[in-house]
């Protein structure tokens, strides 16, 4: 009974994300792709950094930092994501603190989706691999400037 009771949550919630990425991808405009690879390290609260490349759909690439902030996270994760850039129609708006939150857990090498959206409006969507052993019960904040 508790292993079919989450097969159907775990299908319930990848059915969500799906519908939720597709609906944000949807009304809003592409504006171009990044790559990004980050350490996460927590024990309640933690840190994350890394490096990424953005990359405008007229073919320019720009390098950033990554820098987070975790609150209820416990654990380590050696994270490489790519992903969509959306609303972007000033390089400028890509700089600033972007939030994702939701209840996130990974053992092992394991994959995931996460939408982010800073304060000026641009979205990101990320799938992610992950290294290591992580559990996040809060939302995330994690700063991305460009280089």
């Amino acid at each position: 009974m508790v292993r079919w009771f989450y097969r159907v949550l775990s299908l319930t919630l990848v059915s969500a994300v799906l519908v939720i990425v597709g609906a944000v991808a949807a009304q809003d405009q592409p504006s171009g792709k990044i790559s990004l690879d980050a350490t996460s390290v927590a024990a309640g609260v933690g840190a994350q950094w890394g490096d990424g490349t953005l990359t405008l759909n007229n073919g320019q690439q720009y390098q950033f930092t990554v820098k987070g902030l975790e609150v209820g996270g416990v654990g380590f994760a050696d994270v490489r994501a790519e992903g969509n850039v959306y609303n972007l129609y000033d390089l400028e708006d890509f700089n600033g603190v972007y939030v994702a939150a939701e209840t996130n857990a990974s053992v092992g090498s394991g994959p995931g989706m996460q939408t982010m959206r800073n304060s000026r409006g641009v979205i990101i969507n990320l799938s992610s691999a992950q290294q290591g052993v992580k559990m996040t019960f809060a939302g995330q904040g994690v700063r991305l400037a460009l280089k």
